[in-house]
């Protein structure tokens, strides 16, 4: 069998290890066979890619041209049960829901989609007929780049269970050629690289040459004799789709996720001036087509930052409305005469987040301008079609955009947006005269000569039947504060989903030992898509046989995790220790800070105690990871921080082996998917009333980790599923933090003094030169920009740092500790993506199963 570490040498011939392997897959034979059952069967199918689909030089199936084989063979049987989804959707006409998010964090297709196809075992057996091992062949798979955290995985669950609930569904996101970025770790902190995903191609798109459509920025409007208007001029650039196969899980239907990609067409390329020597000139269009796509999330400091960011929005919401008028139009042609108001009966648009805003006035234009519906039909046919998905209740994130670059890029569309809100106003002064004086901050525009600004949030809850939160805490605030005065003129349109999280990918193909346990005790293995059974485990929590169980799959899943953090960090942990992560964007208001100024005061009372002393204590290692926006002082401190600690502490002999502190690198999908089932405390630790749900919290909990947080998000759903005592809280809780804030200012705070001394510890230069006073000078002072500790670290300093010693008092009882673990597994039932998304099937969309038979 080839390792995967092999390599070509210098000459680039295959290695002897290699040799073997081409040798024994030349035994079997290349048949092609798409659908094939058996393992030698599949075996030819993969064979006969290799040798038929050939992307690299032959004479070589090492473990990365396996792959590639291995993935056009699963595709063959996807493509199958796609081609039968979509003549199915197109027969039966249902209504479809289309689900357009800015960021889709995937993972691994290749363990998932044989998983979802249930054929596992037959592709482990063919591959080793070929000479190599599934394992090895799943890893040589790179992550699509297309997203940077909650937002983005919560859209590819979402996905994984409409297809998995046999509904009719779409996804749609922008293909993004590197999307955020790689992290790597070097001595300054985190370094961005460009993301390599597409370096060698994805096996699991399928370009669309026949889908392709005009999307047109700057230019200005022209005003017919008749009074209708027109967007002409500017640039036009091509939106051409990349079409991602999603299976659902035990069942043919197999849905999709369109990926757009900006071209510009060969009329475009300006031959004279390139023969004339000036290339830029001759392919400006060119290259303008290709920055859209290149990067999720450009700087946005820049006026052609935020240009670009606005290109970028805009073009995944045209093409994507471009793309479903004309599948409406395509199958209401075939079923005779239609109408413009059955629209909103056949089509639902669900905007995750504020990003794809730009939905509802291009809607808008497309039935005003190129349809030819008055004002009011359009916009009876908008509002009942778009829904709007609020997922924070940051400023920053509740997007604003400049007047002055929308009417430069988009001037029909601003247009539209400044009548959207003057009929708002006038309706609001008609109806509710109480409202009146909240006008200013109510309605879309923002006419501040300062900084005159679109106000995304408010266009979204104007223009869409339905606003959901997604997670009780996070709706109640929505309604009781952010949006409190949209409620009173529309108390029906807002709701709650609680978020949930895909049961496959995030336990049973993440932790096959764990599920294979479950399955055992339950009976039955119908919790993979019915995940109220766990429920069933409650029983069994204290079952002397279960928790032996328990115990050795958790500690072959930590036995795994110190593998891969050696390999990747050169770090060796002890997987007999506490493994305590915190995985998640670095953000203030996440508050790894805490986490790790909790850290250092642990690692300064270690190294006073005595030997004696040390032993009686509880060995942990304490593992971050996560992204830090490239222009975020502040995170990237808080980065830089955590491994200077790390590298003190890991080559401190006296405390070693009873404390490491480890970052790692460029956290992603299937990094997650190794760290989540090999953790046992996670931390969730959000100031109060900030997170508006998290999505790791339900991973680490369904993994049998118990979590360590605030009352915040959907910490308090999963605290009241679990059970109190199986949950360790800490912190102030969201209507205290008003008050908090408050005193601050007015000078009332005082410190406890192991926050003190953690900060004092820091600045000692215990830690190496770098200068830590401008990250915790961000903890002092009483107010002001980036003083007054507005996360309120030093409030819940001591209370974290009470619940940590909770936690390691419980971590000595093992069976306490393990009949906990098995309850917060046996509580997660809630928490499936599967209930989300029926909940926003019958409540929202209004759509129904729509089975290929």
């Amino acid at each position: 069998m080839a390792p995967a570490s092999v390599k070509p040498n210098s000459a680039g011939a295959a290695s002897s290890t290699a040799t073997v392997s081409a040798v024994s897959s030349s035994k079997v034979p290349p048949i092609a066979r798409p659908l094939a059952g058996e393992p030698e069967e599949v075996a030819s199918n993969i064979n006969y890619h290799a040798q038929f689909s050939p992307h690299f030089s032959p004479f070589k199936f090492e473990p990365e041209q396996a792959y590639f084989a291995t993935a056009e063979s699963v595709r063959d049987r996807l493509i199958q049960q796609w081609n039968e989804t979509y003549v199915h959707y197109h027969k039966e006409d249902p209504k479809q829901t289309y689900y357009l998010s800015m960021e889709y964090l995937q993972g691994r297709a290749l363990t998932n989609a044989i998983g979802n196809l249930d054929i596992q075992d037959a592709y482990g057996e063919a591959l080793n007929q070929l000479g190599h091992q599934l394992e090895d062949i799943v890893e040589q798979e790179k992550d699509a780049a297309l997203g940077n955290g909650g937002l983005g995985r919560l859209a590819s669950c979402f996905l994984d269970s409409m297809a998995t609930l046999n509904l009719p569904a779409w996804g749609y996101g922008l293909r993004y050629r590197y999307g955020l970025f790689k992290q790597r770790i070097t001595k300054e902190g985190q370094e961005e690289i460009a993301e390599d995903w597409l370096e060698k191609f994805s096996p699991w798109e399928i370009v669309r040459h026949d889908v392709v459509f005009p999307v047109r920025f700057f230019g200005h409007v022209e005003v017919n004799p008749d009074g209708s208007r027109k967007w002409v001029g500017g640039d036009i650039v091509q939106a051409l789709a990349y079409d991602v196969p999603i299976p659902g899980y035990k069942t043919k239907n197999t849905n999709s996720l369109r990926l757009w990609e900006a071209r510009a067409s060969s009329e475009d390329f300006n031959l004279f001036l390139f023969n004339d020597g000036q290339y830029e000139s001759a392919s400006q269009l060119h290259s303008g087509a290709q920055q859209i796509c290149a990067v999720l999330y450009p700087g946005d400091a820049t006026e052609n930052g935020k240009l670009l960011r606005l290109k970028q929005q805009f073009f995944l919401c045209s093409a994507s409305l471009q793309d479903i008028i004309l599948r409406f139009k395509e199958r209401k042609n075939e079923n005779g005469s239609w109408k413009w108001s059955e629209f909103s009966s056949k089509v639902a648009v669900q905007l995750n987040d504020t990003h794809p805003t730009l939905a509802i006035p291009e809607l808008m234009r497309l039935l005003l301008d190129n349809e030819g519906l008055g004002w009011d039909e359009a916009w009876d046919v908008t509002t009942r079609t778009v829904a709007y998905t609020n997922h924070t209740v940051l400023p920053e994130a509740l997007e604003k955009w400049s007047q002055s670059v929308m009417r430069k890029l988009l001037p029909r569309h601003m247009e539209i947006i400044e009548e959207i809100d003057k009929r708002f106003i006038t309706m609001i002064r008609a109806t509710r005269t109480d409202l009146e004086s909240k006008l200013p901050s109510m309605c879309i525009l923002d006419n501040n000569p300062q900084k005159p600004v679109v106000r995304m949030a408010n266009l979204c809850v104007v223009s869409s039947h339905k606003v959901n939160g997604v997670a009780q805490l996070h709706s109640d605030i929505l309604k009781a504060e952010l949006f409190a005065d949209y409620v009173s003129i529309w108390p029906k349109k807002f709701q709650n989903k609680t978020n949930g999280i895909t049961p496959r990918r995030w336990l049973r193909f993440c932790s096959p030992e764990l599920s294979n346990i479950i399955t055992k005790w339950l009976k039955t293995d119908q919790w993979v898509t019915n995940l109220d059974l766990l429920v069933g485990l409650r029983e069994f929590a204290e079952n002397a046989d279960l928790q032996a169980e328990w115990s050795s799959a958790k500690m072959a899943n930590k036995q795994r995790l110190a593998q891969y953090i050696l390999r990747e960090t050169g770090v060796s942990i002890d997987p007999n220790s506490l493994f305590d992560i915190q995985v998640k964007r670095i953000h203030e208001y996440k508050r790894q800070l805490l986490n790790i100024l909790g850290a250092i005061y642990r690692y300064k009372k270690l190294k006073e105690m005595s030997a004696e002393e040390r032993k009686k204590t509880t060995p942990r290692t304490i593992m971050f990871g996560g992204k830090a926006f490239a222009t975020y002082t502040n995170a990237k401190r808080i980065v830089k921080l955590v491994n200077d600690v790390g590298t003190v502490v890991n080559t401190d002999p006296e405390v070693n082996s009873y404390l490491k502190v480890v970052f790692v690198p460029n956290y992603n999908v299937s990094v997650a998917e190794m760290l989540i089932p090999g953790s046992e405390l996670s931390q969730h630790i959000s100031t109060a009333g900030m997170e508006a749900s998290g999505t790791s919290n339900m991973k680490f909990a369904l993994n049998g980790c118990l979590i360590i947080g605030t009352l915040d998000g959907a910490n308090v759903e999963i605290r009241e599923e679990i059970g109190e005592e199986n949950f360790f809280l800490f912190g102030a809780t969201a209507d205290e933090v008003p008050r908090l804030r408050k005193e601050r200012e007015n000078g009332l705070f005082k410190p406890d003094p192991r926050f003190e001394e953690a900060k004092m510890y820091t600045r000692s230069g215990a830690f190496g030169s770098y200068d830590y006073n401008p990250l915790l000078e961000s903890l002092e002072g009483n107010s002001g920009y980036g003083r007054g500790d507005y996360f309120l670290v030093g409030h819940d300093f001591p209370s974290y740092m009470d619940a940590q010693e909770r936690v390691d008092e419980a971590y000595k009882d093992r069976k306490r500790w393990l009949k906990m673990s098995i309850l917060s597994t046996a509580g997660s039932g809630k928490f499936s993506s599967d209930r989300t998304i029926s909940q926003y099937a019958k409540e929202i969309w209004n759509i129904e199963e729509c089975r290929v038979p």
